[in-house]
Order: C-alpha cells, then structure tokens, then sequence
C-alpha cells in the first residue's frame, strides 16, 4: 500500500461518515471555533501575544475536533497542555465529558484518566517545583483536574450509561410485545380451528339431513302444490344455510374468506354484491325499499365485504320490525377512502307493544365486526324520524393494533434515532448494541432532571473545594503575616528559639518568593521572611519583614517593600 493510499484510509477512519452528519458538522465547527477564541483570548489576559496566541487557539480547535474520534488521546495530550497553558481549561472540561462517554470499557476509561492526571499533575509540580510547596501543589491540582475533567467525565458516562440502559429495556420491551402478539394470534387461530371443526361435524351433518329430507318431501306425489312450495323454501333455506356454514367455517379455519357462495339464480349470495338480494326480498315481503349506489364500484376485502352485508341484513331485518309498512332507504356509496353502506327507514307505523321479539345484541355485533375490519358502525334516530344504521368500511385489510404500543413505553422514546449520530459510543454488557434515538416524541423531564442534579453535583463539588482552599489560604497566610507591633516588640541579640516562639513559621505558600527579593542577606545568616497584616501605600508593592539569624541569635531585622 503507497502512501496515498494509506493517507486516503486514514482519512476515511478519521472523517467517519457516521460520526459527521451536516448538523453534526456544523456544531462541532461552531464549538472548535468557540474554544479556539476562548484559549486564545485567555492566554492574552496573562501576557502571550504574537504566534504563541495564533498556536494555542489552532491546537485547541483541532484537539476539539479529534475529541470524538480519539478521545483517549486527545484527554492526555489536552491535560499536558492544560497544565503549562490556562487557556486550555475549557477546553479540558469538554474533553473530560466526551471521552467519559466514548472511551469503550471501564478499565480503559480509567486508564485514560489516571494518565492525564499523573501527567497533569506531574508537569504541574516540575514547573512550580521551585515555587511552591509541593503538598500544597497535589492538592489544588487535585482539586482542579477533580472538577474540569473527572466531575464531567463521570456525568457524561452516567448518562450515557442511562440512556443506553433505557433503550435495551424498550428493545426487550418491543420484543415480549412481539411475541405475545404471535402467541395469542397461534392461540387464536387453533380455537378458531377448533370451533370451525366442531361446526362443521355438528351443523353440517344436520343442515345436509335437513336439505337431502326435503329434496325427497319436494318431489312426494302426496303433497298438495302449497305443501310442496313450502318444502321448496325449506330446501332452498337449508342449501343457503350450508353455503353461509361453509364460509364462516372457511373464515373461522383460515382467517380469510373463501369465494362467495352463489345461489341457484346464479346472483352471488354474500358481500355487498348480495345486498341486491337482500332488497328484492324485503320488496317481495311487502315493503317499499330503494336502493341506490354511488361513487367508482371498487372490491372489498373478504372480510369487509361480508360485514357490509351483515350490516345491511340486520338493518333491513331491525326495519321490518320495529317499522313494518315505513319506506326504507339503502344507499351504497363508494368514496375515495372508504366505502359506506347506510340504511334509513321512516318512522314506526302503530306496532302494538309486544309483537315484535328482539334479542338485542344485532346492533352490537354488527359494530364489534365492523371493528374487527378497521371500520365503524353508527345506529341511531334519523332527522325528521325514523332510524339510521350506517356502516364506514376500508377498502384494505386493517389489522388490529396491539395492546400496547412499544413506542408509547418508557417515556415514550422512540427507537430511531441515533445518539450521537448513529456511532456506538459505549460497549455495555446489558444490551447487544445501543439504540438510536431521536427524542421526538420523548418527554424531556428525566433528562432535564438528570442534567439538573449532574450540574448540582458539579457545583457541589466546586463550592466544597472552593471553601476547603479558603481556609486554607485564610491558615497559610497567618502562618506567613504579622502587625508590625509584633515586628517592633523584637529585639535584635534576642535568642533565637525565643524569637522563633513567638513569629509565625513562614511556613506558607503566602511567603513564597519573597526570600531573596530584598536587600542582601548577613553572610552566614539563616533569614525567616514575613507579610505585613497592613497594606502599602500602593498596590504595586507588598510590605514584608525579615529577621535573619545567626550563631543562635537575632543579628538583624529589616522592614522593606517588594514588588507584587
């Protein structure tokens, strides 16, 4: 492999499409560009000018954008450069989140964040060697790397570990969703079997009795022509009925509809091409019925077109009942996204109470069909009187919608979208692979309460350091002050251990760089260097005192001002 060819694969790795989208892009751009100006700037407030501003703020920019891509890395190399330069503290901090939550594995991420903090805190003590106490060095280093970097990094992989542990539930949940729903169609479909068989052994058996016994009585030489036209009806009934019984059977076993079952006049007995049967036989009852179609003629599903016919049956059958002599109405109406089959009859003539007999249940059966379709059925008083049945049918098959919805558990997180772009941030155990997420339809209360208690902590932790170094610089500098009535009370020859007794120790990153910064020490003296509690004339200079021993006495004591 040349090394075009190795430089064209490591830029692929590197602007990895999934890590990259537009927004992405754009975002990341913004915020490299923030952070560069943020480095910059910082490190102008504290004197660098020149190339040295141009350096920091094109590092911090390019640290920023690798941060996503190798996050590792980018940790160590930003906390090296965090502890020579301030101007790279923010951008600390936002390393610190993403490598919390892209560094794969425990033990990696904690490698990674030992590494940076021994580095940190190890280039820190090699500058300030000379400076400061080291103790006291550890510890505000400590402290700092404590709340820019770990403080993030653990928010950001609680977090993280959160949302990924969220999304194996509601897989698993979509999952137990799916299964249940094979498991009660199987347990469905064998009952369906099983009543299907049993109608079939029992009904048939006697339908085809019923029907071979009266082909027999239709043709006697004994019977009278009325007789013989009675049986004929009976017969013609019971072929009806065995045609009606191996349909519903055909449903009951397959789910499906077999082809419609045709009378002797050849007009199909079933669906909604049956409903012209249905009419011509309330007409030869006696009623006056006017049937109507309107709309581009458009087939049905099985089951809904044997609904449509249900509908119209038990509607016309309600209307001879309840309003025998009225006019009815059928109107058959093909629209666009459904098809409709309505029935109006007028208002009730005088039926005298308890000469119609009905069960009650007709209507409500017709609209637990027409549910089980994807439809609906209405019943109700018609305007200007009488009564109105209409049926609103899909022309497709519509399944039922489960019983719960995956989507609509776990606070509604959709399983679509993708964290962080689609790349896989996190190897958890808990799940084969984290989801995606977009948070459309999420509630965002959780995460708002998540960040909310993450910045709480955060600034817990902050104020805690906060109060712990005040009083510790309150404790360092009355280790290294006095009045200057205390520096007057001091007489020169006085012995040393006694002196000593009542000054501070000086021990105290307050006093730090002072010795030395006056006039020349007594040759062969041991000097202790001391603050003032009063300020000087001016705030360019501090006031400080020094006492210098020597051979187990005070041989000198001078008062002098250095610069701050």
């Amino acid at each position: 492999m040349d090394a075009s060819s190795k430089f064209r694969a490591g830029w692929q790795w590197l602007a990895a499409p999934e890590l990259w989208s537009r927004r992405r892009t754009a975002g990341e751009a913004v915020l490299a560009l923030v952070l560069g100006l943020m480095a910059a700037g910082t490190e102008e407030l504290l004197g660098s000018e020149g190339l040295r501003l141009l350096a920091v703020g094109v590092a911090a920019a390019v640290l920023s954008l690798l941060r996503r891509r190798m996050p590792a890395p980018v940790l160590v190399v930003t906390s090296a450069l965090a502890s020579l330069l301030s101007g790279f503290a923010p951008l600390l901090m936002v390393v610190g989140w993403s490598a919390g939550r892209r560094i794969v594995g425990a033990g990696r991420t904690l490698a990674a964040f030992t590494i940076a903090y021994v580095l940190f805190d190890a280039i820190v003590l090699l500058d300030s060697w000379s400076q400061q106490p080291p103790m006291s060095l550890v510890l505000f280093t400590t402290l700092y790397f404590l709340a820019t970097t770990v403080v993030p990094g653990l928010a950001s992989r609680y977090w993280t570990q959160r949302r990924t542990l969220l999304h194996a539930l509601q897989e698993r949940n979509a999952q137990l969703l799916r299964e249940h729903a094979m498991v009660a169609g199987q347990a469905r479909l064998r009952e369906r079997q099983r009543i299907a068989q049993d109608m079939h052994d029992s009904l048939g058996h006697q339908l085809a009795l019923i029907s071979v016994h009266t082909g027999a009585l239709e043709v006697d030489p004994e019977l009278t022509l009325r007789q013989r036209e009675a049986v004929g009806v009976l017969r013609g009934a019971s072929v009806t009925a065995m045609h009606e019984l191996r349909e519903v059977v055909g449903i009951l076993r397959d789910g499906v509809e077999g082809p419609p079952p045709v009378d002797e006049s050849g007009r199909s007995a079933r669906g909604t091409a049956g409903i012209d049967g249905l009419v011509e036989a309330a007409r030869v009852a006696g009623n006056t019925v006017e049937l109507r179609r309107t709309g581009e003629v458009r087939p049905l599903a099985a089951a809904a077109d044997h609904a449509a016919y249900r509908i119209a049956q038990e509607a016309l059958t309600n209307a001879y009942k309840h309003s025998p002599g009225a006019p009815i109405g059928v109107e058959l109406r093909y629209e666009p996204d459904s098809f409709v089959v309505e029935i109006i009859n007028g208002a009730a003539g005088g039926v005298a109470p308890g000469e119609v007999v009905s069960g009650g249940q007709g209507l409500t059966g017709l609209r637990e069909r027409a549910r089980l379709v994807g439809g609906m059925v209405h019943a109700g008083p018609a305007h200007g009187g009488g009564f109105r049945v209409a049926g609103v049918l899909p022309y497709g098959v519509v399944e039922a919608a489960p019983f719960v919805a995956a989507e609509d558990d776990f606070r509604q997180q959709s399983p679509k979208a993708a964290l962080g772009n689609g790349a896989p941030v996190m190897d958890w155990s808990v799940s084969e692979r984290e989801l995606a997420m977009a948070g459309r339809d999420r509630s965002r209360g959780g995460g708002i309460a998540l960040g909310c208690g993450i910045a709480l902590a955060a600034l817990l932790v902050l104020v805690v350091a906060g109060i712990f170094g005040l009083f510790f610089l309150v404790g360092a500098a009355n280790n290294g002050m006095i009045d200057p009535e205390e520096y007057e009370r001091v007489q020169i020859g006085a012995d040393e251990d006694e002196v000593r007794d009542q000054l501070p120790s000086g021990d105290t990153i307050a006093t730090t760089g002072l010795a030395g910064s006056g006039p020349k020490e007594p040759a062969g003296s041991e000097c202790l260097v001391l603050m003032s509690s009063e300020v000087g004339d001016n705030f360019d200079t501090e006031p400080v005192f020094r006492f210098c021993f020597k051979g187990g006495k005070l041989i000198e004591k001078k008062t002098y001002e250095v610069s701050r």
